[in-house]
């Protein structure tokens, strides 16, 4: 009797402590969710003007569109076509993946065909007016959301892509990892990775899982002399939910974190989806082995080479990190938001729609942009400095060892 007391009263301590921590947790998230966070340093952002002349290239970085809007009213796709025009064809424009929600392009009979077609003709016809480059990736929900026929979904999109918009660079082909370069004006070099490769279950084209990161390597070493973009699907830092960090909601109702009105009270189990998802993750998070695996290469090598800029998409937000000289943005904003926590390592977050724009003048001399649709279009900008000469090869392997131990 007296042991069943002590765990009974164990249970009612534990919850309350929980529910404590989650009362503190909602009003600190209620005071800055949706609200722009900029890092202390730079808090001085606005005071920073951009140089005078016009940039020698623009891109835009818009991830995750997929649920754009068809009949035209869509305030991201209104907002980048302002972009276009802004910037004519001295520019090119990633569509950094998930370009049809949910699950990609369906077979011709499919129910879900109709749909998941019309929100791609859209996106194409947006992307059609503009002069300038488009290059589109694939992201996890392109795949059939990973699942095991999920080559064929991305080979159907690609093929409509090509179709439909016949100047556009889908990157990778046919679902390959890569890398894949793209030169996008002198001096600037687009380098395309196919991260969804990776995590994928089922058929996928055959590759070795380690000689694409060989491949990355060899292709910035021979480029040291430019500036470089790498374009992928999954983030390498981030403050959202495939980066393992959860509202205070979503531990009493988790399963609201697969349908946002799925509001079931689960208090106490509810908590142990999010720490699953934080610690030991499915497929499309950053704890899953897979994606595990695949950050830990990438990384090895991204470090080993500062000033380079690494995009994704995949958390519906806009984050910026700067993390050992290298540039790390997420920019999956495009057509739905999802809770950041602010803070941590990054610079900036916001949980708003909206796209980056790199606005690049010299080669010490880019610009990052936070373009958002509606009131204020700019709310953060900064000069996202390079190395001011070439890393030896050999200081910066040794630099990429010691972060290897790290992590």
């Amino acid at each position: 009797m007296a042991i069943t007391s002590l765990v009974f009263y164990g249970l009612l301590l534990l919850a309350g402590l929980l529910a404590l921590w989650l009362g503190r947790r909602y009003g600190q998230e209620r005071r800055y969710r949706r609200r722009p966070y900029v890092a202390p340093a730079h808090h001085d952002w606005a005071a920073r003007p951009l140089p005078a002349p016009l940039p020698r290239h623009r891109v835009a970085l818009l991830g995750d569109p997929g649920a754009v809007a068809t009949d035209g009213t869509d305030p991201v796709l209104q907002l980048l076509e302002e972009w276009e025009q802004e910037t004519g064809p001295a520019g090119t424009i990633v569509l950094l993946g998930d370009n049809i929600y949910p699950t990609g392009l369906p077979a011709p009979e499919h129910p879900g065909r109709p749909l998941a077609e019309a929100r791609l003709a859209a996106l194409l016809r947006s992307l059609g007016r503009f002069p300038g480059r488009v290059v589109l990736l694939s992201g996890n929900h392109d795949w059939n959301k990973g699942r095991a026929d999920g080559w064929e979904y991305l080979r159907r999109q690609e093929a409509y892509v090509h179709e439909h918009l016949p100047r556009a660079h889908y990157l990778p082909p046919d679902g390959t990892p890569g890398p894949v370069s793209l030169q996008l004006t002198e001096g600037l070099l687009l380098v395309v990775l196919n991260t969804q490769w990776w995590v994928q279950h089922g058929p996928r084209p055959a590759a070795d899982s380690r000689q694409p990161f060989r491949d990355l390597r060899a292709l910035l070493e021979a480029n040291r002399h430019q500036q470089v973009v790498v374009a992928g699907h999954h983030p390498l830092y981030s403050n959202a939910l495939h980066g393992g960090k959860f509202t205070a909601k979503q531990h009493v109702f988790p399963l609201t974190t697969v349908h946002k009105r799925a509001y079931l009270p689960l208090p106490l189990i509810g908590s142990l989806l999010p720490l699953y998802r934080k610690w030991v993750g499915a497929a499309e998070d950053m704890a899953h082995p897979r994606y595990r695996t695949m950050r830990r290469r990438l990384l090895r090598v991204l470090h080993d080479f500062p000033g380079v800029i690494y995009a994704a998409g995949h958390d519906h937000n806009l984050q910026y990190f700067q993390r050992q000289g290298g540039h790390y943005l997420v920019s999956g904003a495009g057509s739905k938001t999802a809770f950041v926590q602010k803070g941590g390592r990054a610079a900036f977050v916001h949980e708003h729609q909206g796209f980056f724009s790199l606005d690049f003048y010299s080669r010490h001399e880019t610009w990052l942009r936070t373009l958002e649709p509606g009131g204020q279009p700019e709310v953060f900008r900064m000069h996202l400095r390079a190395p001011s000469g070439p890393v030896p090869a050999r200081l910066s392997f040794g630099a990429g060892l010691r972060q290897r131990f790290r992590q």
